[in-house]
């Protein structure tokens, strides 16, 4: 398991979307910053709560240029159902194979059953990491306010002037 830290660049990795369509990433976030979230599952209230906060905040972070991807272990049926209860206006892929992408990302899996924890990235335009946030367990998420915050500091103080 190799943990991504700032300037690494992100993995190549391939989302499934409810409806069939993929997304790959980074490649889906070229040429902006993103937000990649790998959360625990629809059951999990902690995830819920982070995934409404980030819809919520949408207007703000596209206002930053600021895109979300979030994806999961769980099946079509049950990640349709999570987009369409909680009105997600970002992709969300299911059916992640937990130690694949474990493997590529360094997030934590649980055994039994088994899931991603709750994983967060921030990306530059060039698809390199600025931040990675890593969770063994239910709490300690990336929130749409940190991001917010991140990526204006980040635009004011680069080296050639805001991005």
């Amino acid at each position: 398991m190799n943990l991504l830290h700032p300037g690494n660049m992100f993995p190549a990795i391939s989302l499934t979307l409810p409806g069939g369509g993929t997304v790959q990433l980074p490649d889906a976030l070229a040429g902006q910053y993103g937000v990649v979230l790998f959360f625990r599952g629809a059951w999990c209230p902690y995830c819920n709560a982070q995934l409404r906060a980030f819809q919520r905040s949408l207007p703000a972070l596209a206002e930053l240029g600021i895109t979300v991807i979030a994806a999961s272990v769980d099946d079509e049926a049950t990640t349709e159902a999570l987009v369409a209860k909680h009105g997600l206006g970002f992709p969300v892929g299911h059916s992640v194979d937990a130690d694949t992408a474990a493997a590529a990302t360094g997030a934590f899996v649980n055994d039994e059953p088994r899931y991603l924890q709750s994983t967060g990235f921030v990306l530059n335009p060039r698809g390199q990491v600025v931040v990675s946030v890593y969770s063994s367990g239910a709490v300690g998420r990336l929130v749409p306010e940190d991001v917010l915050g991140l990526v204006r500091y980040v635009r004011q103080h680069a080296p050639d002037g805001p991005a």
